[in-house]
C-alpha cells in the first residue's frame, strides 16, 4: 500500500475525482491500491486546504543555535586550525553536548569547510616587506626586461614520486599486495638534486648536484652550465641572473665569484618561491619523469634530463605573460602569501 506522502499529484486527484463522484474510501483504495487511510488523509487535505500537496514541516528543531553557530564561526575565524572535535569539546564545557558531525554540518552551513591547508614558506614581517618592495619596483617593467633573466634553482626529485601520502585503490585484504605498496630506499638512495636554469627562449642546462650543495660547489655550477646556457638561450649583453637568497648563493665568495664574472644578479626578496617561474616548470617535470616510472637512480637521472629539454618555450612564454599578475598578487596580499 502507498503513502501519501510518495504519491504523484495526476493520483491524488484521480482519488480526488472518485471521492466527488460518490466512491466510497474503501473502493476507491481497492482500485487504486492505495491504504484506506491514505485515501482518506489525502480527501481530508482536499477539503481544508484546496489542494492535495503535502505542507513542508519544521522538521525537529537545531541543536544549536544561531547565537552558537556565530560562535562556532568566530572560534574557526580567530584559529582555522581547530578541529570539529576541538570545537566538539568546548561546547561540552558549555554544556551544550552534540555530536561532532553536528558541528560540521553547522559550519557546513556556514560556507566553512575542512580542506589540507597549503604548504608556503613562512614569512616574516621583513620578508613580507622585501616581496612588496620587489613587486611594487618591478610591476611596469616592460616584457623585453624578463626576457633578459635568466632563472635558475635548485629541487630534490624522488625516484618513487612525491614524498608524502599516496591514494590506491584496492580491495579489503591487499594492502601488501606490492602493486598496492610505495616502494622506499635505507639512507636516502632514492632522491638527486638538480640544478637549472630557464630563460624566455626555453630551457639552459641542467645539471645533477653531486653530494652536498656549498658555495664552491654552486660556484662550480654557475661556472660549468652559465655561459652554455646563454649562448643557447641567445641572451643579450646586460642580462640579469635570478637566484634566491639561500647561504650558498649569498656567501662572501660567492659574491666575489659574481663580481669576478661580472655577473648581474636580479634583486630577489626571500622566502619568494612564488615569484620564480621555474618552480612550475619544476611540477611539470616531476610529473613527466614519474609518469616514465625509473626503476633506478640512473634512470631518473637520464629521464630529467630528457624531459627537461622537451619543455616546449611556449610554456615559458605563458608563465613570463602571466608575471605581471604575480606581482599584483604580492601588491594585494601586501607582501604575503599568494596561490602562485
Amino acid at each position: 500500500m502507498g503513502s501519501s506522502k510518495q504519491l504523484c499529484k495526476t493520483l491524488k486527484m484521480k482519488v480526488i475525482d472518485a471521492h466527488n463522484a460518490g466512491e466510497g474510501y474503501k473502493k476507491i483504495a481497492k482500485r487504486c491500491q492505495l491504504a484506506v487511510s491514505t485515501v482518506r488523509n489525502v480527501n481530508k487535505r482536499w477539503q481544508i486546504r484546496g489542494t492535495v500537496e503535502v505542507k513542508m514541516r519544521s522538521g525537529r528543531p537545531r541543536k544549536l543555535s544561531d547565537r552558537t553557530a556565530r560562535m562556532l564561526v568566530r572560534k574557526t575565524n580567530q584559529n582555522p586550525h581547530l578541529t570539529a572535535k576541538n570545537l566538539q569539546e568546548d561546547l561540552a564545557d558549555s554544556g551544550v553536548v552534540v555530536h561532532r558531525s553536528t558541528v560540521q554540518r553547522c559550519l557546513h552551513r556556514q560556507g566553512l569547510h575542512g580542506r589540507v591547508s597549503r604548504r608556503k614558506p613562512y614569512l616574516r614581517p621583513h620578508h613580507k616587506i622585501q616581496r612588496l618592495k620587489y613587486a611594487t619596483g618591478h610591476l611596469q617593467k616592460p616584457d623585453a626586461f624578463w626576457k633578459q633573466v635568466l632563472w635558475t634553482d635548485e629541487v630534490k626529485i624522488e625516484l618513487f614520486g612525491h614524498n608524502q601520502q599516496r591514494h590506491v585503490w584496492r580491495k579489503k585484504g591487499a594492502a601488501f599486495h606490492e602493486k598496492n605498496t610505495l616502494p622506499t630506499i635505507k639512507h636516502g638512495g632514492g632522491s638527486i638534486m638538480l640544478w637549472g636554469c630557464v630563460a624566455a627562449s626555453g630551457t639552459g642546462n641542467i645539471a645533477r648536484v653531486e653530494g652536498r650543495m656549498d658555495s664552491t660547489k654552486y660556484q662550480q655550477i654557475l661556472e660549468a652550465n652559465i655561459t652554455p646556457s646563454v649562448k643557447k638561450l641567445k641572451l643579450k649583453r646586460g642580462w640579469l641572473l635570478q637566484q634566491d637568497n639561500d647561504p650558498k648563493h649569498t656567501s662572501k665568495s660567492t659574491m666575489e665569484y659574481l663580481k669576478r664574472r661580472r655577473l648581474k644578479v636580479l634583486e630577489w626578496p626571500s622566502q619568494s618561491p612564488d615569484l620564480n617561474i621555474i618552480e612550475n616548470l619544476w611540477v611539470d617535470l616531476k610529473r613527466a619523469v614519474h609518469a616514465r616510472r625509473p626503476k633506478n637512480i640512473t634512470e631518473l637521472e637520464a629521464f630529467c634530463k630528457e624531459e627537461w629539454e622537451k619543455i616546449p618555450s611556449t610554456r615559458i612564454e605563458r608563465l613570463l605573460a602571466g608575471y605581471e599578475k604575480r606581482l599584483q598578487a604580492v601588491i594585494s596580499a601586501r607582501g604575503g602569501v599568494t596561490k602562485y
